[in-house]
């Protein structure tokens, strides 16, 4: 997670639930906020807690596709990062592979920045705001490769619909559409609103690597190497 992407916590998070919201994480280098920016602190225990799991689980005794090999062990480089004006909040995301040539994807997810963004080339043609794991289950960091798609995924313990999912591990952490607010927390996967996952699910490939950190920074040009 670059610097830059972490300045898309702002201020429009106050406006949500009327929450005070401390712990300031700005991105000056990059990006300007026209909103005082502002970073919600991971969420309490007892609010994740409140929210059903249903939506977020992964079965875990379904069996994961054949992984494509298509991992590389070179370095990812950050190119560009969106410019992105409007309050970086939940439920919000933005789109724009306009121009961009064709590459890798590589998708990063700051979990302290509650941020994911999809990178192709190494230019960010994605970002959105997240909801992650409760304190039941927390959603790991490391490097993962996409694993399994599914379009149309039921959950078969809740059997409740998951949108394109994008399976990162075989004990139920996945990438899929959700309702993101405030709030609100999964049993260790990622949700992202569903027009931005359906983009996500079209862009990438079995064996596309997803890093997951905890407050990483990056400047333009530095680079995160997989494994």
């Amino acid at each position: 997670m670059t610097k830059q992407l972490m300045m898309r916590i702002t201020g429009g998070i106050l406006a949500v639930a009327g929450f005070a919201v401390l712990g300031l994480m700005t991105l000056a280098l990059i990006r300007a906020v026209a909103a005082e920016p502002v970073s919600a602190e991971p969420l309490a225990a007892m609010e994740r807690d409140m929210v059903p799991a249903a939506i977020s689980a992964v079965p875990e005794s379904i069996e994961p596709e054949p992984v494509s090999p298509v991992i590389s062990d070179s370095p990812f480089v950050v190119k560009r990062i969106l410019q992105i004006d409007e309050p970086f909040v939940h439920g919000y995301y933005k789109w724009d592979d306009e121009g961009v040539p064709d590459g890798e994807i590589v998708i990063t997810v700051d979990l302290k920045a509650e941020s994911l963004s999809v990178f192709r080339d190494g230019y960010e043609i994605g970002a959105a705001v997240i909801k992650f794991g409760d304190a039941l289950k927390p959603t790991p960091t490391g490097v993962f490769p996409i694993t399994q798609k599914s379009k149309d995924h039921i959950s078969n313990i809740y059997d409740v619909p998951m949108p394109y999912m994008l399976r990162l591990t075989n004990d139920g952490i996945a990438i899929h559409a959700a309702e993101v607010k405030w709030g609100y927390g999964t049993r260790g996967c990622i949700g992202v609103p569903e027009e931005f996952a359906r983009r996500l699910f079209e862009q990438v490939r079995l064996g596309d690597r997803v890093i997951v950190t905890n407050g990483k920074m990056l400047d333009l040009g530095e680079q995160i190497v997989a494994g």
